[in-house]
């Protein structure tokens, strides 16, 4: 019998197959994998920041926190991974599309609150647990994926939307890794996914200076597919995808893992640890001491 420790990552028996010689520990109690995904399936998750709406094949998911411009806490990412994997479970879904509500924001990057004292050890488990319950997960998702930028992408929010498939953005949107400005790299694969999209140099120009793109840089650059303007963005996102659902789901699935294979995983070990290992320095103390206090840091190097 093999048997499967998790610390911290809840929803991981989701995407296990199920597999009658695996067992979980969930509580102290052993349980099979198949067990935990029949109960799981019971559960209806109410959602607090998430909206999902079906229609045609089409599933359309929307980050919902207009007044912290759709920014990513732990509730949010753990109810889009629950949303995601109903959707992707569902046959009926050819298609997902994720935006942001209001006309600001598609996510304007994760909450440094809730990480602003975390150590080391604590910054390693936050990009590892984010990596693979949504980064990771949409990625590697057999329906594919559009994300509508409909405003600022930055950081997380723009690690978000380059782990969908496609990207379209509107004319107002603003793209950047700003990272490096807090003392700290991207932890969500945003180093190794931005690299894939736009090449080795203009990843590093665009980390290291951390700098925004405009939607048409972005475009020229490769790291969206089309540009248009806002009130039309939607619409455009559903005409893609209607060209998308009506193809075999098997063949674009087996496409999205072909397509993948090319990716180095190695990389993305690497940013986790990296990441972590930033969250040990005074710079990164610094870094997000000046932003919540609305200040320019003073890096030490240290």
């Amino acid at each position: 019998m093999s048997v499967v420790f998790i610390a911290s990552i809840p929803s991981f028996f989701n995407l296990i197959l199920e597999n009658s010689s695996v067992r979980l520990i969930l509580c102290g109690f052993a349980v099979s994998v198949k067990d935990y995904l029949c109960l799981n399936k019971a559960k209806k998750m109410a959602y607090q920041f998430v909206i999902s709406e079906h229609k045609e094949g089409l599933t359309t998911i929307t980050i919902n926190r207009p007044q912290q411009l759709n920014a990513l806490n732990k509730i949010t990412i753990e109810e889009l991974n629950d949303a995601i994997i109903k959707a992707d479970r569902d046959s009926k879904v050819r298609c997902i599309l994720l935006t942001g509500s209001g006309t600001k924001a598609f996510v304007a990057g994760a909450d440094i609150k809730e990480f602003a004292h975390f150590n080391a050890k604590e910054g390693t488990h936050l990009a590892t647990d984010g990596q693979f319950l949504l980064f990771d997960l949409l990625d590697n998702l057999s329906t594919p994926s559009i994300a509508a930028i409909n405003g600022f992408a930055l950081g997380g929010g723009l690690e978000l939307a380059m782990a969908c498939h496609m990207r379209v953005a509107s004319t107002n949107a603003k793209m950047g890794l700003p990272e490096v400005s807090l003392g700290v790299i991207p932890g969500y694969g945003g180093t190794q996914r931005l690299r894939e999209l736009v090449g080795k140099g203009k990843a590093l120009e665009m980390i290291t200076s951390a700098g925004m793109l405009s939607a048409e840089e972005a475009k020229e650059w490769g790291l969206v597919n089309h540009v248009c303007e806002q009130e039309e963005l939607l619409a455009f996102c559903e005409k893609l995808a209607s060209r998308i659902v009506k193809n075999s789901p098997i063949a674009i699935s087996k496409a999205i893992k072909s397509v993948n294979a090319g990716c180095n995983t190695d990389g993305y070990e690497a940013e986790k640890q990296a990441f972590g290992e930033c969250f040990a320095t005074n710079d990164f103390k610094e870094g997000t001491s000046a932003f919540m206090e609305k200040r320019k840091p003073n890096f030490t190097g240290k």
